[in-house]
């Protein structure tokens, strides 16, 4: 997308100072099903099989013609979203095509994995659900704009915004409408989070929505000062989300109340992830966060050389991030010293995730990368000068 690419460009020389959108992945259980997996949106993930890649070496890299969305990986496949408008299925090992489908339109939604079909928004206006064994379409539901947000699914129903101003609930199975809900603004990038009957997501009105997942009728709302494109997660009776007004956001699950807010040096439009007890969110400040989970004190923050909008995943103590500077990072979870980076051809607007020791994650230079999670050497055998600190043990789980 040219424009696309123009406000990358200024972005990158320091003149645009407004934020893009991107989504994340996160797992729980045996395969990942919606990006931050379980529909809670949590980051953290669960540890299971040492990868049996050899130390040091990269698996793949798939290349395509466009600017790659955040993807959720179960059972060996890794299904990814692209701007040259394709969804595609890739072998987790190889990073072998097995399928793709052509959209009318950019493809920046992360598909979310239900039951053995692959749901995922388009910027034809399309939500689809696709076999996930072969691509073929299962059923198409047209919206009144483009999709950038990504599906959460749950009890049988898709949970998706859409920039025509409304959250929709649809039949899981067929793709009919239950209801829609109509916000003031853009449901951009901010993508739908159930937790407990109760769907949870951000607008461009500023607001923080709580809405009844089998009626649609408003629970709460909570009005930041700017456009909410973050992904709420939600951890023991808390949402945590950011805002362009560049707050990190605390609010009882129940009630929508403030119990705290973090303020950084710019636009949040990272979501968060939160294990043990920790905040994880990146912010166009070009830092990493670590915010106390209760009471929103900094922890500690890392600083990359640009905006970070890329959304982090949390595994056996060692947090992933991209960063508009090219750069994958792993970081030290408890102090945030960075133990690796994998540098790109492009901006990592993508958000990592990772499945037997391996991270997987897609840049603006075109290509899907699947790192060695302990060591984050690159595809092509070019090798990183950083520190090799530790080596996670990790699986994808199901959702």
């Amino acid at each position: 997308m040219a424009i696309k690419k123009i406000m990358i460009g200024l972005l990158i020389a320091g003149i645009l100072t407004v934020s893009m959108p991107n989504v994340v992945v996160a797992t729980t259980g045996n395969y990942s099903a919606t990006f931050y997996s379980n529909a809670r949106h949590i980051g953290d993930r669960i540890p299971m099989a040492r990868s049996s890649t050899s130390n040091g070496t990269s698996n793949w890299n798939y290349g395509t013609e466009g600017n790659f969305a955040s993807f959720a990986t179960p059972n060996g496949i890794v299904y990814i979203g692209s701007d040259d408008h394709n969804v595609y299925a890739l072998n987790a090992n190889t990073g072998a095509k097995i399928w793709n489908y052509t959209t009318g339109d950019v493809v920046d939604s992360s598909p979310a994995v239900a039951n053995g079909i692959v749901y995922v928004g388009s910027y034809d206006h399309n939500v689809y659900a696709l076999n996930g064994s072969t691509g073929t379409k299962v059923w198409g539901y047209t919206t009144g704009s483009h999709e950038r947000s990504s599906p959460s699914v749950a009890n049988g129903i898709v949970y998706i915004g859409s920039c025509d101003h409304n959250v929709y609930a649809l039949n899981a199975n067929t793709g009919a409408k239950i209801w829609n809900y109509t916000t003031g603004d853009m449901v951009h990038r901010s993508s739908p989070v159930v937790a407990n009957g109760i769907v949870y997501v951000g607008s461009y009105d500023h607001n923080v929505y709580a809405l009844n997942g089998s009626t649609g009728t408003k629970v709460w709302s909570y009005t930041t000062g700017d456009n909410v494109g973050s992904i709420p997660a939600v951890v023991n009776g808390i949402v945590y989300v950011g805002s362009w007004d560049r707050n990190v956001y605390a609010l009882n699950a129940n009630t929508g109340a403030k119990i705290w807010n973090y303020t950084t040096g710019d636009v949040v439009d990272s979501s968060p992830a939160v294990a043990n007890g920790i905040v994880y969110v990146g912010s166009w400040d070009r830092n990493v966060y670590a915010l106390n989970a209760s009471t929103g004190t900094k922890v500690w923050s890392f600083i990359t050389g640009n905006a970070v909008e890329s959304s982090p995943i949390v595994v056996n103590g060692i947090v992933y991030i991209g960063s508009f500077d090219h750069n994958v990072y792993a970081l030290n979870a408890n102090a945030g010293a960075k133990i690796w980076n994998y540098t790109t051809g492009d901006v990592v607007e993508s958000s990592p995730t990772i499945a037997n020791g391996i991270v997987y994650v897609g840049s603006w230079d075109h290509n899907v990368y699947a790192l060695n999670g302990s060591t984050g050497t690159k595809v092509w055998g070019y090798e990183t000068g950083d520190a090799v600190w530790s080596s996670p043990t990790v699986t994808f789980g199901i959702g």
